[in-house]
């Protein structure tokens, strides 16, 4: 099995570290067992689904998405409560 070194922020090390299973998990066990979603929505495909559909979101779905673009808040963090 072929490994490679990398350099992380200490937050990010911290992060990783968080949702080991049991002391002994290896970081690559960690990373595999995570999920991130596979299919994203570009804009392309939204505007089209809004073309097509109409109104895509309700109201207070976009009230959030409008406060989410202007707060510049980061991203919600998947790993955070594992």
């Amino acid at each position: 099995m072929s490994t490679k070194t990398i350099s992380l922020k200490l937050e990010a090390y911290e992060r990783l570290r968080a949702p080991r299973r049991y002391s002994t998990e290896s970081f690559s066990e960690v990373v595999l067992r995570a999920r991130w979603p596979e299919d994203t929505v570009t804009a392309r495909r939204l505007l089209s689904a809004y073309r097509g559909n109409g109104a895509y979101f309700d109201k207070a779905e976009l009230a959030r998405i409008e406060d989410a673009a202007t707060s510049r808040r980061t991203p919600e963090d998947k790993w955070a409560n594992r």
